[in-house]
């Protein structure tokens, strides 16, 4: 007994060692990341990640200590340096909650900064709304969500163009959620260990980092540009991966840019996924709002097209029925396991998502949103005018509802521009919340008078500023 003890201490006082040697090393990042920032520097240095990651691998060896155990602490610790290097990054979220807080102050906002309809959902919302209570769904029901929709969903899904009769999905491959947001963190938060890596593709909806950080999932980013049309390569798509990685996300039509990908380069990315085992997670939330939908050579098509039993595709009708308030998406997986996995953690999370919203959404599904996704392609054509005549730098989006810009102006800060634009009642999202591109801003398609409007605002502060 003694001697156990005696280890005991031992490891108590190995511990609290450990435990002061990682405020030292967060007080250290907090300072890195001040410099970084007054740099304009991008927070995540991924040269130097994989430096220090050799390191480890060849101190392993050394020590005889197992390599996985360690890379995998190497990782959350990689995590804890993003977060608080992270703590001021300004997001379309950040920028939204100080326009609303601004707008309790009795000021005027045009809101550029978030990704909401305007405009009311279906006719058949109100009704369902109104005969809900009567019909009795107002109970515990299946973490899933209830048959009926996801019936229904399974008959859209595998008869209305978004997958072939060799990736059928059955209703338990289906599970609803309140709202995609949730269904990406089920995913990852399910499907993935502390350690493991995620590859996202930026410029990025900031969430998909956000969940996995908070899941202790290291992040592996590709950064794509303005000049390569926003595509990843696959050269970039290879060197991300290690021993780690487990999961590669997708977002096409993507926020915030609108880029659909070409299908050959999706049937790529597949390919890769399927070579080393890699879950793909697709959040498609945008589809219907894409150029041309439903044409087969357009690139806007499911991944469920490709047939890969690890892929899970994230849908809601935030969008397509601009239901964004009630809080209802979906997940598609074609193997059901996966999605047992994420219902798990959704009936511990929250049981089920309510019944009454649900027959709602099952209600909606009959009703024909094409008028909303003519909505957005007019406004986003009109958006698309307006910002090449004031002379803004932007690949045209053939989907979603953004643009992604930047201007002409040297050492251009869109954070910065934010700011002084949210006080003269125009807000915009910041591209720093997107990764590293503090010289983009995104701008949403809303109705054209408060577009028009917004825009003159915004182009009269740019001059102002900057000639």
């Amino acid at each position: 007994m003694s001697d156990i003890e005696e280890h005991r201490k031992k490891i108590e006082e190995v511990t609290l060692e450990m435990i002061k040697l990682l405020k030292t090393r967060t007080d250290i990042a907090k300072q890195i990341g001040d410099a970084k920032a007054s740099l304009g520097m991008t927070v995540t240095d991924e040269e130097r990640e994989d430096a220090l990651r050799t390191q480890v691998t060849k101190l392993c060896k050394e020590i005889d200590l197992d390599q996985s155990t360690a890379l995998k602490f190497l990782n959350l610790l990689f995590n804890e340096s993003v977060k608080v290097q992270s703590d001021n990054k300004q997001t379309h979220l950040s920028v939204f909650l100080k326009a609303k807080a601004l707008e309790e102050q009795g000021k005027k906002i045009i809101h550029l900064e978030v990704g909401e309809p305007d405009f009311k959902p279906p006719e058949e919302v109100k009704t369902a709304l109104a005969e809900v209570y009567d019909k009795g769904y107002g109970k515990y029901g299946s973490p899933k969500g209830i048959f009926e929709l996801r019936s229904d969903l399974r008959e859209m899904i595998n008869h209305a163009g978004e997958a072939t009769l060799s990736t059928f999905v059955t209703e338990e491959g289906i599970m609803i959620c309140p709202g995609a947001r949730f269904a990406v963190y089920l995913a990852i938060t399910t499907l993935l260990n502390p350690g493991d890596e995620i590859i996202v593709i930026e410029p990025a909806w900031p969430a998909y980092k956000d969940c996995a950080l908070n899941a202790g999932i290291k992040v592996r980013t590709i950064k794509t540009t303005l000049e390569t049309k926003w595509e990843p390569s696959i050269e970039q798509i290879n060197n991300a991966i290690n021993e780690n990685t487990k999961m590669i996300i997708l977002n096409y039509p993507n926020n915030p840019t609108g880029k659909i990908i070409p299908e050959k380069l999706q049937d790529n990315i597949i390919q890769i996924a399927k070579k080393h085992d890699l879950y793909v997670l697709s959040d498609e939330i945008y589809s219907e709002y894409s150029e041309d939908r439903g044409h087969e050579n357009i690139g806007g098509r499911s991944v469920l097209h490709n047939d890969y039993k690890k892929s899970i595709i994230t849908m809601s009708f935030s969008k397509s029925h601009a239901m964004t308030g009630y809080r209802i998406g979906y997940a598609i997986a074609q193997d059901p396991s996966i999605i047992d996995k994420m219902s798990k953690l959704q009936a511990l999370s929250l049981t089920n998502v309510s019944e009454p919203i649900q027959y709602v959404a099952w209600n909606a599904l009959g009703a024909d949103t094409s008028v909303n996704t003519d909505i957005i392609k007019s406004r986003l054509e009109a958006l698309v005018k307006i910002a090449k005549d004031i002379g803004l730098e932007f690949i045209e989006p053939n989907g979603a509802m953004y643009l992604f810009a930047k201007t002409k102006y040297k050492n251009f800060d869109a954070t910065k521009f934010s700011e002084k634009l949210l006080e003269h009642g125009v807000a915009i999202a910041p591209g720093e919340g997107f990764g590293d591109y503090k010289e983009f801003f995104r701008i949403t398609a809303i109705d054209e008078i408060r577009l028009k409007e917004g825009m003159i605002i915004l182009d009269a502060i740019l001059k102002e500023s900057y000639e």
